[in-house]
């Protein structure tokens, strides 16, 4: 059969001009039907892109059938083409007439076309590499010895070279840190994860960490030399003072140490595994982790590939299925046979756990060992509704936090930064207009774009809005939206140990009053952690305790005890964080050395110690 040729009046993107099969003559065309919602559409993206690079008598054209009304909307596919490093023309067929022309069903699938325009055959589904490398030898070879074959790679206009690079790309999930005042950022597409300090009421904060080296990979490491690929979920460990990651298109779940600075793989063999099967971490296959929350000293994770909830014993490290079949669908029940579809986002309110599962535009909770649907009916059911939970609609959510009795979520499709009332069971719009922008200002007019997630931290909510390639900043209080204008952190103060004049104390039980004191035009960031340490340089002639915090300022009270005759010393070491009252931005640290001379029979005598940081 030949093949149907493209109705001429269909946009291309990725290619200076529209084509026609006759254009391809000599070429085999592969005919990629998909949706950039799908998730078996992004895997096999990869796929596509090894046949690509191996054989130059391929071409492959992406045909966009959308599923979603938001999916329909031109820069929007572009998006989606930068987003996953397409390299091949895309036809966007909005009304499905190349769909319809070659009988296509279900996304993706293929169409095989040779180099004399015949269809040679159709696939669906992922292994597309597989099943196109079993043959495609046989298939040159055939055409070659006919004279029917143009060995010549064929070069496109491809959107990413007239892109501009911007501080973050495509950035997929946030989470924080309320103990030190972090932000935890996935700047997915620069296979990164960036740890910043906002200032609170104020639009800018301060990078204090990265996470990878930004080259695209799965290496263990230090913050410098790991690698990731796309990473999106992340789950702040307070108690273990590490970042679990979900590097999504690795297949992997990744550890980052954040006191060592260093990264652990710690699940996944960076292929696809069964659904349901599991065992220990390292030794199971993974498929497209989205999301992650801590409950109970287990990891969940919103395993989108399976359309599953999975679990990880962060003691054992063993890892299973937790809730759905495997199967993609909307169906409620006991947890392990319940379905779902394409689960994206997941959170916790401490005693139940709830995400999003962004196919079925659906928001849905675990609880008591039973999987129930509160937002949603089904597959193709979708909209932007809001009201009591039956009758609300979102299309195709990714992100969702729990704060304060209440699920917020990132209508990524709409748009929107919506509220899931668990009290009153409503849903409502906080930000956004239901069209892609990236206005600042009053919520109800402020523009986002495809956020693909949310966090509260400090009074503020922080969203990843992912297409504008920023984070945003919604106010609860005032209403308003403003953007985060990251920057590197003002470098640390050096460390100089500074040696002050001796002290004699005689005692044997004494202390020492140290106080902080700030320059002018400085003060002290209220929200962070201050931490102030003392250890004794011979622990043979003095013994100091944890030093006591004294009243609401930065002065400490430090136990001591003697227990020999003789000169030593003790360390002070400070890490504290203050701000220039124009700038609102700078860190600060120090680090004294305090000699003491001990000296038995005199009279008891205290010491105090007042140091002045200087920026």
């Amino acid at each position: 059969m030949i093949a149907p040729e493209f109705p001429p009046h269909l946009k291309w993107l990725n290619a200076e001009r529209g084509y026609s099969i006759k254009d391809f003559k000599g070429k085999f065309v592969l005919l990629d039907f998909w949706t950039y919602c799908c998730i078996n559409c992004m895997h096999v993206l990869q796929e596509l892109k090894l046949l690509e690079k191996k054989y130059p008598e391929l071409v492959v054209i992406g045909v966009h059938s959308a599923k979603f009304h938001n999916e329909r909307i031109l820069d929007g596919i572009k998006q989606a083409i930068l987003r996953y490093d397409i390299e091949h023309p895309v036809i966007v067929d909005h009304d499905f007439e190349i769909w319809k022309t070659y009988g296509i069903e279900a996304w993706p699938s293929f169409i095989l076309i040779g180099p004399d325009r015949q269809i040679i055959g159709r696939a669906s589904g992922e292994g597309i590499f597989e099943r196109m490398n079993a043959v495609m030898n046989t298939l040159i070879d055939t055409y070659q010895k006919a004279g029917r074959l143009d060995k010549s790679r064929i070069s496109f206009d491809l959107l990413k070279s007239s892109t501009p690079e911007t501080e973050l790309r495509f950035p997929g999930k946030v989470e924080a840190d309320p103990s030190t005042g972090r932000l935890f950022i996935t700047d997915s597409n620069h296979n990164r994860i960036l740890v910043a300090k906002p200032e609170a009421g104020f639009p800018e904060g301060a990078v204090i960490d990265t996470i990878g080296s930004g080259e695209e990979g799965s290496d263990d490491g230090g913050f410098e030399e790991c690698c990731f690929f796309r990473p999106q979920g992340l789950a702040f460990d307070k108690e273990r003072n590490c970042l679990y990651i979900a590097d999504t298109e690795n297949h992997l779940l990744r550890k980052a140490d954040l006191e060592k600075r260093k990264v652990f793989t710690i699940a996944g063999s960076k292929e696809n595994g069964l659904p349901g099967k599991g065992r220990s971490g390292r030794q199971t296959g993974l498929n497209s982790p989205w999301d992650l929350i801590i409950f109970e000293d287990q990891l969940y994770v919103a395993m989108a590939g399976w359309h599953q909830i999975w679990r990880m014993d962060l003691k054992s490290s063993s890892i299973e299925a937790f809730a759905g079949t495997g199967e993609e669908g909307i169906a409620d029940g006991p947890r392990a046979e319940a379905t779902l579809a394409q689960p994206s986002g997941i959170t916790t309110d401490g005693s139940s756990i709830f995400f999003l599962d962004s196919e079925a535009s659906a928001l849905r909770m675990i609880e008591d060992e039973v999987v129930t649907t509160l937002v949603g009916k089904g597959l193709f059911v979708f909209g932007d509704t809001d009201g009591l939970f039956p009758e609300a609609r979102l299309q195709h959510p990714i992100g969702i936090h729990y704060h304060s009795h209440a699920l917020y979520i990132a209508d990524s499709y709409n748009h929107k930064l919506k509220k899931a009332d668990l009290r009153t069971r409503e849903v409502s719009t906080l930000v956004g207009t239901g069209q892609a922008g990236r206005n600042d200002g009053k919520a109800s007019i402020a523009g986002l774009y495809e956020p693909n997630d949310v966090v509260y931290l400090g009074g503020r909510f922080y969203i990843a809005d992912t297409n504008n390639h920023q984070i945003r900043i919604f106010n609860p209080v005032s209403w308003e939206v403003s953007t985060l204008q990251l920057k590197p952190a003002a470098p640390p103060v050096e460390e100089k140990p500074v040696i002050l004049t001796q002290r004699t104390i005689a005692p044997e039980v004494a202390s020492i009053d140290f106080e902080l004191m700030l320059p002018g035009g400085f003060g002290w960031n209220s929200e962070a952690e201050q931490q102030v340490e003392v250890s004794s340089e011979d622990p043979g002639l003095a013994e100091v305790s944890a030093p006591k915090r004294a009243g609401d300022g930065f002065s400490y009270l430090i136990p001591l005890q003697l227990k020999g005759e003789g000169s030593t010393s003790l360390r002070i070491r400070a890490v504290v964080y203050f701000c220039d009252k124009e700038s609102m931005c700078c860190f600060g640290q120090a680090d004294f050395v305090l000699p003491i001379e001990i000296e038995r029979g005199i009279a008891h005598k205290d010491v105090t110690v007042t140091y002045l940081l200087q920026p």
